[in-house]
């Protein structure tokens, strides 16, 4: 492959995750949620309570930054923050009642916005990106 070869490659893969991004944003768009947020209240729902510092690692973000993605998760009644029980100088934080409610929606909705987008390939062509991705993914 030639420079530009590689080039196009990688403008061609940008331009589809943007458009992807976008897809998902609009999905969210209901819940008034951001990306960012639903990512980390559908990480809450797969390993349930967490500490901040925890949730920043599963999100690969500051701890900082979880801070604030929890206080606008808790701001919209979706998580908690509460005691760890292993150690009470700790807090954990926890979906809610309507955090499950709203964090399984929205997992619905983008499975219906993925499937709407890989639709425009053939069941051969999705197996095949699927392994050419994983395979990306995992170097």
């Amino acid at each position: 492959m030639t420079g530009s070869d590689e080039e196009s490659l990688a403008e061609t893969f940008w331009a589809v995750t943007r458009r992807l991004r976008h897809q998902a944003k609009r999905a969210l768009e209901p819940w008034e949620i951001s990306p960012g947020q639903a990512r980390a209240l559908g990480v809450l729902m797969r390993h349930g309570a967490l500490r901040p510092g925890a949730l920043a690692e599963h999100l690969r973000i500051a701890p900082r930054s979880a801070t604030e993605v929890v206080d606008g998760l808790q701001e919209r009644g979706l998580v908690e923050r509460r005691p760890d029980p292993g150690d009470r100088r700790a807090t954990l934080v926890a979906p809610t009642a309507e955090g499950d409610r709203v964090g399984a929606a929205i997992q619905a909705a983008r499975a219906t916005e993925a499937e709407r987008f890989f639709a425009a390939l053939d069941p051969g062509d999705q197996a095949e990106l699927s392994r050419i991705l994983r395979r990306l993914r995992d170097g």
